[in-house]
């Protein structure tokens, strides 16, 4: 490459400079005349060069070039001196321990979360005398006057209508408390909002389409920092409270890598290096980039989380999964069949609810306000909208027992032997149960349409549950009666005999929770483990995987982007989904810029040009990096320059370098040939330039090229023809190309 760069100026340079014995630095101070004035200003770090702009994409082979180097440079030295031996192992350790602190940040405000939304839920309908700080549950623990039938029941506990008015019953009593629910559920989400739009805009939603983004590379300046942590922790709070049909779980990744980021910035290898700081998110939130390395100091975060979590005990239940299930009776072959319809029937409900969702987004303080008071408004009549979506799920999957409650467990008792499970007929209260949770189904299947996606943060799992667990119940219940009923048809004769139980409601209620979650995110394996982890159901594997598998292949079959990928779409966030086919017959050229009636790309040379020129190439373009060639006539290819490192170096250049002007030249070799002692002294930017840029050829087909894109984690690569440059693919162009190749705007990816 040395041999093309000086082919450009001069034959008898060349033969002076290869029969010189002189060393590199003699012959430059021979050559330059005398001029001292001349040096290489990446010598000293520069401030700013290596970073990035914001919405911008990370240079991933940049980034783990340099902390190989760093890693080198520790390792060369620890053989040299104690104190370095103990920073080599400061620097090996410091990975465990940051886990260690993101482990214990992140169950602390999970349990933390979870306890406050309970509290502030529980108070749109009462408040505890013996003590304000405890919600229902807690306030009547330890009462003595609390009854088996009526364990909600006791006189610490009053609600709104008792404290206002004297009475809890009467039309006067039902007024005041839906008055206060509506009451209460505005207040807090106004509240949520407001400190949204005023404090930390980047609070909102789930966070998991930018968290994926940002994982994937993408820079998004204050979306993991501080003051987001902080109010998508408060307003998390606010917003389950208010009724709103969202969950918390999805946020929490949102939080979790905000903590993962923060303290990260404790760490030089972490705040300096942004690929090693995207490790440590994948092991607080969604997996994108995650090295084999990182597996085992992930499962530390996890344990050190899950300890954490169980010392604050949220649930109340001495358990560490949210809704624990023991059903003991095995489920049968036969039951594949409704648990493949509710795979059908979570698949049919991920695709219409993600288009209808992305057809309703919403950003005023009064669409949200609306939004909550009509769901306040609608909710409160039926207790099973009423109630919190993590309760409401927590009693579809429950399995009656003899001593519940429940109104689902309403079943007509039989004076059958105790040794043995009676039939389980259903009596007046599971009917009228029924039809509240067919009315529910439909209420939540609506509202939950038109609430993802608000100005205030939003999870999907819980609500996207709620819908399969209710229509799961129905079915399952519906099961439950056609077996009892029908002992002796050929279906059921076999292995359901009469006086015995076959049939678990709660079971299909926690198939339908998977199949409808799995309709809108099209997760898989990872969706089963996540049902596991929520419920501790191992044994029923077979009957969650039919049912997942069913509600993808359907959904599936109205359009392959989960609800996450689309609303990273419609953001047009720069996202290389990984899962996503390409099956284009097109090559490099046919994607790269500059295209045919294009102007040519615009290029420095490695000599020869002035800081004016430059500078003005860089003023009169927006692109984010440009392409070093020895000559224009040769265009051979030396390397690549970043935009903002250009820029950065060029003005340090003026201030540091005595004499630098708009004629003074710039060079990006090794050695700069001799300058007139009368004229301003040259540039060196040598150490600025990626020698080694990723490069295709003009005929790569673009399936491969997009193959490296993705696995690679490119920003760009440039493209050549036997060495000489003809164009370059940026990762906004691959995107641009699959966007058409899908019948979209390709306008719609926004970002660099």
């Amino acid at each position: 490459m040395q041999y093309w760069s000086l082919k450009c100026l001069s034959t008898p340079f060349i033969v002076y400079y290869y029969q010189s014995p002189l060393s590199k630095v003699e012959l430059l101070v021979k050559l330059s005349t005398g001029n001292t004035k001349l040096m290489d200003l990446l010598d000293e770090p520069v401030p700013g060069v290596g970073t990035y702009e914001d919405f911008n994409t990370i240079d991933w082979v940049r980034e783990k070039s340099k902390d190989r180097d760093r890693h080198r440079e520790i390792t060369s030295k620890s053989k040299l001196s104690t104190p370095a031996l103990l920073e080599s192992i400061s620097d090996a350790f410091s990975g465990w321990l940051l886990m260690l602190l993101i482990g214990l940040w992140s169950g602390a405000l999970a349990g933390g979360i979870d306890i406050l939304a309970h509290w502030l839920t529980d108070l749109k309908e009462g408040l505890c005398l013996s003590g304000f700080w405890y919600d229902h549950e807690h306030c009547c623990w330890g009462s003595n006057e609390t009854t088996f039938q009526e364990r909600d029941k006791c006189p610490e506990w009053q609600s709104w209508a008792e404290l206002l008015g004297g009475s809890s019953v009467g039309a006067s009593a039902y007024i005041v408390d839906y008055l206060m629910f509506i009451i209460w559920a505005l207040l807090f989400a106004f509240l949520a909002v407001i400190l949204v739009r005023a404090f930390a805009p980047y609070a909102c939603g789930s966070g998991i389409p930018e968290i994926k983004t940002i994982l994937s590379g993408f820079i998004i300046r204050g979306y993991l920092g501080k003051w987001t942590l902080i109010i998508k922790t408060v307003t998390l709070v606010l917003a389950v409270s208010s009724g709103l049909s969202l969950g918390k779980e999805g946020p929490l990744v949102h939080v979790a890598c905000c903590c993962a980021n923060i303290l990260c910035h404790l760490f030089t290898k972490y705040r300096k290096n942004e690929a090693k700081r995207r490790e440590k998110y994948a092991a607080a939130g969604v997996s994108y980039y995650f090295p084999l390395k990182t597996l085992w100091r992930s499962f530390f975060a996890a344990l050190v989380a899950a300890f954490t979590l169980r010392s604050i005990n949220p649930f109340g239940n001495s358990r560490l999964v949210l809704f624990y299930v023991e059903f003991h009776t095995p489920w049968h072959m036969v039951e594949l069949v409704p648990f493949v319809l509710l795979g059908i029937f979570g698949g049919l409900w991920g695709a219409i609810f993600i288009r209808a969702n992305i057809a309703c987004t919403y950003f005023s303080v009064l669409e949200v306000l609306v939004v909550t008071g009509a769901t306040a408004l609608l909710s409160f009549p039926n207790s099973y909208t009423r109630m919190s979506g993590s309760e409401l799920i927590s009693e579809l999957f429950n399995d009656c027992s003899l001593l519940d409650s429940s109104q689902l467990c309403g079943y007509i008792s039989s004076p059958d032997n105790s040794n043995t499970i009676p039939d389980r007929p259903a009596g007046p209260d599971v009917y009228t149960a029924l039809w509240q949770l067919a009315l529910a189904l439909v209420f939540k299947m609506l509202i939950t349409v038109v609430t993802f996606g608000m100005k205030v943060p939003s999870g999907l799992f819980i609500p996207s549950m709620a819908v399969g667990a209710i229509a799961g119940r129905l079915l399952g219940v519906g099961m439950e009666q056609l077996a009892l009923n029908h002992h002796d048809s050929a279906i059921f004769k076999s292995w359901c005999s009469p006086g015995a139980d076959c049939i678990t409601p709660g079971l299909y209620a926690m198939v339908g929770a998977a199949a409808c979650l799995g309709g809108v995110t099209r997760m898989t394996i990872s969706l089963v483990v996540i049902m596991f982890e929520l419920t501790g159901g191992l044994e029923y594997i077979v009957p969650l995987m039919a049912a997942t598998m069913t509600s993808k292949w359907v959904a599936d079959a109205f359009g392959r982007e989960g609800i996450y990928e689309a609303h990273i779409r419609l953001n047009g966030y720069p996202f290389l989904e990984p899962k996503e086919e390409y099956g284009s017959k097109a090559l490099a050229q046919d994607v790269m810029r500059p295209r045919r009636s294009d102007p040519p790309l615009a290029v420095l040379t490695q000599e020869g040009m002035s800081v004016g020129e430059v500078e003005a190439m860089v003023a009169d373009t927006d692109y984010s990096g440009f392409p070093v060639v020895v000559c224009q006539e040769s265009q051979r290819l030396v390397g690549f320059i970043l935009r903002r490192d250009l820029v950065i170096s060029l003005e340090n250049a003026r201030q540091r370098q005595e004499g630098v002007v708009s004629a003074s030249l710039v060079f990006f070799t090794d050695h700069v040939p001799a300058q007139p002692t009368s004229g301003p002294p040259a540039v060196k930017l040598r150490g600025i330039l990626d020698l080694s840029p990723f490069t295709v050829t003009d005929h790569t087909p673009m399936e491969i090229t997009v193959d490296i894109f993705r696995k690679l984690g490119l920003r760009q690569s440039l493209v050549t023809h036997n060495g000489r440059l003809l164009g370059i693919i940026t990762k906004k162009d691959v995107l641009k190309h699959m966007a058409q190749m899908a019948n979209r705007d390709p306008d719609s990816i926004l970002f660099n």
